[in-house]
């Protein structure tokens, strides 16, 4: 594990101490609860001496640190330690100038990667990084992103993340759209993927063996499971989302030839936006452009198609063009 790391595990163990109300922290304490995590993380590591301790205090309490206000408090001849603010948190603060330097040369890094096809996401994440970061604080915002504040489940996001990265199963609380009460799954978590400004996690089912997908603003509670940790051996998801428009992926549905028609307003959009990578064009005159996607048809599917309304016609398979026009018709009975 590297340092920076290592210091970081450090720095929250002792933030969340620090902030605990309830327990009264001496440096022997500290010590341990710092050694505890790191151990747990990287089972076998040597751990910190006292001394090294003291100076990751001394830093949380620098400018280059957090400045944290930090009360050492007497109880008999023993001192412990305690935010003066009990709401205060170093999740909280603002970066500090030690951490702007950080993500200053992250970008200069990936910087370099700019414009390769498999790093298209790093043109996004920079100005992102920027607006953050990186600007002065009095600038005008230049620029916005998709993003909805209100979402639920994203609360989620950063534990899952780590949980793939130390291949942790776990126990997961989920209640579908479809349910009204919660169903507990056994995951062995492998993938996160955000589509539709939703993000979902992929894993192995324990009891079914098999890929499945639970969206994060439909999780109610996550907790571990002490059980081995299945690794990952039957799905590349490098390729898995290739056949597929969204995050549904059918078993056993093979990828078919879908045949859309869409009329001369909406046809530049299409041209210069494809619905998907296998997109190519069948015939393109004065009043429509026709093409063709090669997929497994799913619920995103379907949604996409219905969201273009009477600017496209599905003109094959004759199965998924019956399935759309039953969708339009039940939206018209709708309105009576």
């Amino acid at each position: 594990m590297s340092q920076n790391k290592q210091a970081l595990i450090r720095f929250h163990v002792l933030d969340k101490c620090f902030a605990n109300p309830g327990r009264k922290y001496f440096i022997a304490d500290l010590l341990n609860a710092c050694n505890e995590k790191l151990q747990e993380i990287n089972p076998g590591a040597e751990g910190i001496q006292i001394r090294q301790l003291y100076a990751d205090i001394k830093f949380m309490e620098s400018e280059e640190g957090w400045c944290v206000e930090l009360d050492r408090l007497k109880d008999g001849k023993r001192t412990y330690y305690r935010y003066r603010d009990p709401n205060f948190s170093i999740d909280k603060q603002p970066l500090n100038q030690a951490e702007i330097e950080q993500v200053k040369s992250a970008m200069q890094i990936l910087s370099r990667f700019k414009g390769m096809p498999q790093f298209e996401w790093v043109n996004e994440l920079s100005p992102k990084l920027e607006q953050a970061f990186l600007l002065e604080h009095d600038s005008d915002t230049i620029i916005s992103f998709d993003n909805n504040q209100y979402l639920t489940g994203i609360e989620h996001l950063g534990g899952l993340f780590h949980d793939i990265l130390y291949k942790r199963p776990l126990c997961i609380q989920y209640q579908s759209f479809k349910s009204e009460v919660a169903v507990e799954n056994i995951i062995h978590p492998y993938y996160l993927k955000q589509y539709n400004n939703r993000w979902f996690l992929f894993g192995l089912h324990h009891d079914r063996q098999k890929i499945m997908n639970l969206a994060l603003d439909r999780i109610v509670e996550i907790s571990k499971r002490g059980i081995p940790f299945i690794p990952n051996t039957v799905c590349d998801f490098n390729t898995y989302f290739e056949d597929i428009i969204g995050v549904t992926r059918h078993e056993n549905v093979a990828v078919q030839k879908i045949v859309l028609a869409f009329d001369k307003q909406t046809a530049p959009y299409i041209s210069s936006k494809p619905l998907h990578e296998s997109q190519k064009t069948v015939s393109k005159g004065e009043e429509e452009l026709r093409i063709s996607i090669e997929v497994i048809p799913n619920y995103e599917l379907e949604g996409l198609v219905l969201s273009f309304g009477d600017r496209v016609k599905v003109l094959g398979p004759e199965g998924f063009r019956d399935l759309i026009v039953g969708r339009l018709v039940e939206a018209v009975r709708n309105y009576g």
